[in-house]
């Protein structure tokens, strides 16, 4: 999200309620928006066609195609999204933009390659029972998508976070639009809708992209050279994504919680409708995040550093490091707090949402769990973005993968011990993971000045 922090600061510098609020909305819609109007978009796809899909077992059998498609394609990508953009930072400050673009083609090339192999094996093997279409959408679907994530992640780089937004509001508009006039052909109809808004999304980020960006060569594979190769981002890009869906996967696939839905796809209702819920809460936790880490502590960051590199006293290096602790520490402690008010609200009138959806009340515990669950992510979220301002991949590599192990072991547990703890082993292996990130983020910011010298 580097580089948000100067429109943000722009709207704070107002010094009234009106700057205040517009910052924190548009913190809140950049760090939101994408996967919330994804969301949103694929309820309205089923809402809106429950009364002419029959059965209404084929909406489901549509979302739960769509959600493995978001799922898989995140992770798949994982492992390119950190390391490109790094690559991409490098050649801007190197003043070589021309090697962008070209370097972008060839992730994309093998993005597409890798995806769409993927998914020809899938469509091959994996759904005997489904017709041709519906395999030839799930593998034009994943090629699609796999090759978004890319783009998102390039157009970030680019600081272009509104287009995003917009592009993003724009395809899913076509999705829903399109899914909706093709709905009386079944599941294949949703979903022949759902990809082609997809790729409409894909077609307009590309567009943006050739708008900022040319070269003379079409294709360069510069990126994957050995000189430019960060194998901790590639790591921790594959880890942090496995992390966030292994325990879904878990619920998904074990016989007391997960049940099939369409071929080899399977779904969990008992787990699925919380974490959904959850989720939700954290958007005023990720605007708080954004607004704290990207004006404040970049600051004081920023002048930290400036101290150094401009030969400034001890006393003044040393009075900027400890400002800047004292944002971080400031900014961690709102986002914990405005988390806690959005996940208490949830539980205030968590009854009534479930009410309202038609869902169960024996839900509330699960989504109590979750709540909190989701809350300790934007934690992780903000403390993972300290790590990579000061160039600690070794560090987040680490917690990621503790999130990894913790996320697994302690969710098989949960599901042998029984309902009583489901969500628990999301929840405790966030807390854990957390906990160890601000205990190592204490000793590095303790040593930081003897680190920034002594060890270059």
């Amino acid at each position: 999200m580097a580089g948000i922090g100067f429109e943000l600061r722009k709207m704070l510098r107002r010094d009234n309620l009106s700057g205040m609020l517009g910052a924190y909305a548009y913190a809140g819609i950049i760090s939101s928006g994408p996967w919330v109007l994804s969301i949103v978009g694929i309820l309205l796809i089923g809402v809106l066609s429950l009364p002419f899909v029959v059965p209404g077992s084929l909406i489901t059998q549509f979302q739960v195609s769509v959600t493995y498609l978001i799922a898989v394609s995140l992770i798949l990508t994982g492992p390119l999204q950190l390391s490109f953009t790094r690559f991409t930072s490098d050649r801007l400050f190197e003043k070589r933009d021309h090697l962008v673009l070209s370097n972008y083609h060839a992730i994309a090339l093998l993005v597409t390659a890798l995806s769409g192999g993927i998914g020809l094996a899938c469509a091959v093997f994996a759904f005997p029972q489904q017709s041709v279409l519906y395999r030839l959408l799930m593998m034009a679907g994943f090629v699609v998508m796999s090759n978004i994530w890319i783009a998102v992640i390039f157009l970030s780089g680019m600081k272009q976070y509104k287009a995003i937004v917009w592009t993003f509001l724009l395809g899913y508009a076509i999705s829903v639009g399109a899914a909706l006039a093709l709905r009386r052909h079944g599941l294949e109809g949703l979903l022949s809708g759902f990809v082609a808004g997809q790729l409409c999304l894909l077609t307009g980020m590309i567009t943006l992209i050739y708008r900022n960006y040319s070269s003379q060569r079409f294709i360069s594979f510069e990126v994957f050279q050995r000189r430019h190769a960060y194998p901790s981002l590639v790591a921790i890009g594959l880890l942090y994504n496995l992390g966030i869906w292994l325990d879904k996967f878990m619920f998904w696939y074990a016989p007391s919680t997960g049940q099939p839905v369409v071929g080899p796809l399977h779904a969990s209702i008992i787990y699925d409708i919380p974490v959904f819920l959850a989720y939700l809460a954290i958007i005023p936790g990720m605007a708080v995040f954004l607004v704290r880490i990207e004006t404040d502590f970049v600051e004081y960051y920023d002048a930290f550093y400036n101290a150094v590199r401009g030969g400034s006293s001890l006393e003044h290096i040393e009075d900027m490091r400890n400002t800047m602790v004292q944002t971080i520490r400031l900014g961690l402690y709102e986002i914990v707090k405005v988390q806690a008010i959005s996940a208490l609200l949830l539980f205030v009138v968590g009854t009534w949402v479930l009410k309202l959806l038609g869902i169960s009340e024996l839900y509330m515990p699960l989504l109590y769990v979750d709540v909190i669950g989701a809350s300790l992510q934007v934690v992780l979220l903000g403390v993972l973005n300290i790590y990579f301002y000061l160039d600690r991949r070794r560090e987040v590599l680490l917690l990621t993968g503790t999130f990894v192990v913790l996320n697994c072991s302690l969710t098989a547990l949960t599901l042998r011990l029984g309902p009583a703890w489901y969500g628990y082993g999301f929840a405790v292996s966030l807390l854990l993971v957390v906990a160890l990130a601000l205990y190592l983020l204490d000793r590095k910011l303790d040593r930081l000045e003897y680190e920034t010298y002594m060890l270059q």
